[in-house]
């Protein structure tokens, strides 16, 4: 498409939306989350992996409860109003958070919505990357997780990590983030 093409189902109450690699997720007013675009790894999560989606399809959890999402390559994460944060799709390098690094050559994914290992309740804001998550929490504090080979998740090592890993400094007052494919930014 050359031109803005409207999305097939017309709807007048979308919120937010963010592009990923390869899919797009959107959130409505009633708070439902819903996604379309190539989903190999589950990242659209309806709970599948079969296909391709070429329409808005919702989240298989039909919550009405997001408030923030972020789509990164062949992932996704979001937040909920009570402060969880939760994750799907490809977690090769252990972006989901969810603690495990589950290898992409093995086809091994999560398709439907997985809350991160911390079961933290003050998450405020997500940013997905590439390969990797980053997110600020309710006391300003800075957290990453996934592919850390440029040191991308600013803890002082190059080691991937599964969890969320409060970055080295321990400051407590980061208000925005912004993960690229391999790099983050931030502001105090």
């Amino acid at each position: 498409r050359s031109t803005p093409t409207q999305e097939a189902t017309g709807a007048t109450n979308w919120t937010a939306i963010s592009g990923g690699g390869s899919h797009s997720m959107a959130l409505k007013s009633d708070g439902t989350l819903w996604a379309w675009g190539k989903n190999q790894f589950g990242q659209v999560g309806d709970g599948t992996t079969s296909s391709n989606r070429s329409t808005p399809t919702q989240e298989a959890t039909g919550a009405t409860n997001w408030t923030a999402i972020s789509a990164g390559h062949e992932f996704t994460v979001a937040l909920k109003s009570d402060g969880t944060l939760w994750a799907w799709g490809n977690s090769s390098y252990g972006q989901l958070g969810d603690g495990t690094i589950l290898p992409s050559l093995t086809h091994t994914y999560r398709s439907t919505p997985t809350q991160e290992a911390t079961g933290a309740t003050n998450w405020a804001l997500i940013s997905a990357g590439g390969k990797h998550s980053m997110a600020l929490k309710s006391d300003g504090t800075l957290w990453g997780w996934g592919r850390n080979s440029g040191g991308q998740l600013g803890d002082g090592t190059t080691t991937d990590i599964s969890t969320p890993t409060q970055e080295a400094t321990g400051a407590t007052n980061w208000t925005t983030i912004a993960a690229g494919w391999g790099f983050t930014v931030a502001i105090k």
